[in-house]
């Protein structure tokens, strides 16, 4: 990916790691386009930086994806990276019978929408040069949060996506992965105070320096989410499951959620 002059597509850049992600793209010289379902939220983003532009989108809404790649493309014909960054994340109970609405619409947001985003700017971004899709995961998608089942097997699926995204497309668009580790944001109550945690600033600022490298890893992989990533090569997945749901546990105590 180019380290500067990209036009971005920023998928729930209105707030959390896509906002913190646009700004610092933004101000080493790219053109961000931040979509979100929340026109406020996306220009209190774009708020003094004339580069940042704003697009909303449900990426939920089957029948708005392509009316909304079409107006994109004919807007900033020179766009040349999307990143799939929308997600939701919810805690879910699987010892009954229960409601599956935040099941599916975590599927629906975190999978279906990255996949159908793809599909209707695959064309474009294959003739453009210097074209890169990047596709944000999560630690989760090595090691799972059992508190959060369908959230930790959507990035799984999208961990396993990308890689066949990579290989298809490999000389034509780059392919890349960002899997943050539990960060500093407002992804669920709580979540921006909790210690442990990575702060936001700290996050996208080690984010930011991996893009800067030449080449991109194909995998952007900060320190905090190393032992996920590395915890089955290295025989340690029933620890590291163990550790983070215990963990998790005691955190989602404290906080009262």
């Amino acid at each position: 990916m180019k380290t500067h002059g990209n036009t971005i597509l920023m998928t729930g850049g209105g707030s959390g790691i896509g906002e913190a992600l646009a700004h610092r793209f933004h101000d080493r010289g790219d053109t961000v386009i931040i979509a979100g379902r929340r026109q406020e939220a996306l220009h209190r983003a774009a708020k003094g930086r004339e580069r940042i532009h704003t697009a909303v989108l449900d990426v939920e809404n089957v029948a708005a994806v392509d009316a909304f790649a079409k107006k994109i493309v004919d807007d900033f014909p020179a766009l040349n990276v999307l990143f799939n960054n929308a997600g939701i994340m919810k805690f879910e109970d699987l010892t009954g019978r229960r409601d599956l609405s935040d099941a599916e619409a975590t599927l629906a947001i975190n999978v279906l929408g990255p996949i159908r985003l793809t599909n209707a700017l695959i064309d474009h971004l294959v003739d453009q040069p210097d074209a890169a899709i990047v596709n944000v995961t999560s630690g989760l998608a090595f090691v799972p949060l059992v508190a959060a089942p369908t959230y930790s097997a959507t990035k799984a699926a999208m961990h396993s996506y990308t890689v066949s995204l990579r290989t298809q497309l490999e000389g034509k668009v780059e392919v890349i992965e960002l899997a943050p580790p539990g960060v500093q944001t407002d992804l669920t109550p709580g979540q921006a105070n909790r210690p442990g945690y990575m702060p936001l600033d700290a996050f996208a600022d080690a984010v930011a320096a991996q893009f800067a490298q030449q080449p991109t890893p194909s995998e952007i992989l900060v320190d905090e989410v190393l032992d996920f990533r590395q915890a089955e090569r290295r025989g340690k997945f029933d620890e590291t499951l163990e550790m983070l749901t215990k963990r998790a546990a005691e955190q989602r105590k404290a906080g009262g959620n």
